[in-house]
């Protein structure tokens, strides 16, 4: 795309089929690495990222070359074979439907990195759902709660 400046900041969170606690702690740095590699390979720029047994958040800078979609098709079918050809679960990993993905302004990266990189400590205070509804209220974001999870 000649020509064509972007300057796009996105969070993305989404979990696991049923928000279950599958993502072990001792898989983590293996699992980002893996998705550090997913997201770079198309052309996004990975500033934060954090999978915490119930959810994963990651933060971008995000290229309008391939769509947003797109880009979560690729990053939850390629770590869910990752997580299943390395059989760290007894049974078959697979992401929930659906993701948000929340905008910031380039003010907001050093903030939004802190909060990724920190969310165990923001966990021993909030619970997932508590932290995604708050999200999506703060963006003003308008949902169905019958269609937002399956919160086990």
């Amino acid at each position: 795309m000649a020509n064509t400046y972007t300057q796009i900041y996105l969070q993305l969170v989404f979990s696991p089929q049923g928000h279950e606690n599958v993502i072990s702690p001792k898989h983590k740095e293996e699992l980002q690495k893996y998705t550090t590699g997913i997201v770079q390979n198309r052309k996004h720029k990975l500033l934060a990222i954090n999978y915490m047994p119930d959810h994963v958040h990651i933060f971008i800078g995000y290229s309008p070359s391939q769509p947003l979609p797109d880009l979560l098709r690729d990053i939850k079918a390629n770590t869910s074979k990752f997580i299943n050809e390395k059989k760290w679960l007894p049974g078959k990993f697979h992401w929930q439907e659906g993701y948000g993905a929340f905008s910031y302004g380039h003010s907001q990266i050093n903030d939004v990195v802190q909060y990724v990189i920190t969310q165990e400590e923001h966990h021993k205070k909030a619970s997932f759902k508590d932290e995604y509804l708050r999200l999506l209220e703060k963006f003003d974001v308008d949902y169905d709660s019958e269609y937002l999870f399956d919160w086990i």
